[in-house]
């Protein structure tokens, strides 16, 4: 400022002495006249003309060189931007506690400050209080999330307002809702005792049904004890023992195997030959095969689709039986055991009804037709008149 008015007064003088310059040669004019030199006096535009642009370029430098010397903060500053508006509006504090339903304090729950659902302020913790508290938070709306252990997450919604600190009312969590579910269900041991008591069945009230279940898939597999135990209730049972003197009697009749003879000596012979034929089987095949290759000598009742499929499957079953892993496998037990059983007949039959290896396979072929008409028998007939069957297929 002072450079512009010492600039405005030099240009002032310097206009005010060209003017008395012009005046001065004005007021000489006549004696100049009577010299023998003549000279003219310069007129004032032209004057005007010469100093103004000095005076100009004296001013622009004077600008520039005040302008450099200026501090930094006097320099003019750019417009505001968008946001200083929010920037410059006081920051304040959002307070609080969490609390469970009994008022104690929660501590170390992890909260979150938003301002919107994907725009996160702070995160912080509670302390072992339960307080927390988040600093320098702008006004506007906020919503306050809180997750503890143990308990449900609680949404709190809240605005901070201009000038003021938010204290919130105690934050009050749930338990969480835990849905456990528990299946009770007897050990697999007592599951197997239970079907083993419903094979202790009877067709017609009097026949015993021991090898078959009604359960289907959901039979359990038995037990190296309980095959054994059933191979030896079917060998004993009553009415077992009156079919195989039914045998004997129609070996009997029809003199099979000569070499016994007749009469009542022949006869006990007969019998004698029958039930070690049917024990053999039942026992090899039904009890020592099935425990060592763990198998199982039940038939499975399978009741449903057509007549032919059901038909066809009971005759499948005697080269095909269920394991004890619940799956599907060839029946090695009774083919084996009426192999063995035929094998061991000619320990016993006269030697002259003896055929070696014929007689084997005869009896051996002889049991599984026996075997597959039996299954026949279970899927379409014995269901019906069996006794505990219904109450068996409900485990």
């Amino acid at each position: 400022m002072v450079k512009r008015i010492a600039v405005a007064l030099v240009v002032r003088g310097a206009i005010s002495a060209l003017g008395r310059k012009a005046v001065g040669q004005t007021l000489i004019r006549p004696r100049a006249a009577r010299s023998n030199c003549s000279t003219r006096p310069v007129p004032r535009s032209l004057a005007l003309a010469m100093i103004l642009p000095c005076v100009m370029f004296l001013l622009f430098c004077c600008s520039l060189a005040a302008a450099q010397s200026r501090p930094l903060d006097q320099q003019p500053r750019e417009p505001n931007p968008p946001n200083a508006r929010e920037t410059s509006l006081p920051a304040g504090t959002v307070s609080g506690r969490d609390v469970d339903q009994t008022g104690n304090g929660v501590a170390r729950a992890d909260l979150k400050l938003m301002r919107d659902q994907e725009s996160v302020i702070q995160e912080v913790q509670s302390d072992a209080d339960g307080e927390f508290s988040f600093a320098h938070v702008l006004p506007g709306p906020l919503q306050l999330t809180v997750v503890a252990d143990g308990f449900a997450t609680q949404v709190v919604s809240t605005t901070m307002r201009f000038g003021e600190n938010c204290v919130l009312a105690p934050i009050t969590l749930s338990l969480a809702t835990q849905i456990t579910e528990i299946h009770v269900s007897p050990a697999r041991e007592e599951i197997s005792q239970d079907q083993f008591k419903a094979l202790e069945s009877n067709a017609f009230w009097f026949a015993p049904n021991f090898y078959v279940s009604y359960v289907g898939d959901a039979a359990a597999p038995l037990t190296a004890k309980q095959k054994s135990q059933l191979a030896w209730k079917a060998t004993m049972d009553p009415v077992t023992i009156a079919a195989v003197n039914i045998i004997a009697g129609v070996d009997q009749a029809t003199n099979r195997f000569s070499g016994y003879g007749q009469g009542a000596q022949g006869y006990g012979k007969r019998y004698g030959a029958a039930y070690a034929n049917f024990a053999s089987r039942l026992v090899i095949g039904g009890a020592i095969l099935p425990s060592l290759l763990k198998q199982d000598p039940r038939y499975f009742y399978k009741g449903t689709g057509t007549k032919r499929s059901r038909f066809l499957y009971a005759i499948s079953r005697t080269v095909v039986t269920k394991g004890d892993n619940q799956r599907w496998q060839p029946n090695y037990s009774s083919v084996l055991g009426d192999l063995a059983a035929g094998g061991i007949s000619n320990l016993y039959i006269p030697e002259r009804d003896r055929h070696g290896a014929a007689l084997t396979f005869e009896n051996a072929a002889i049991g599984l037709g026996t075997t597959a008409a039996i299954n026949i028998r279970q899927e379409f007939v014995l269901r019906k008149v069996t006794s505990n069957a219904k109450g068996s297929a409900d485990f």
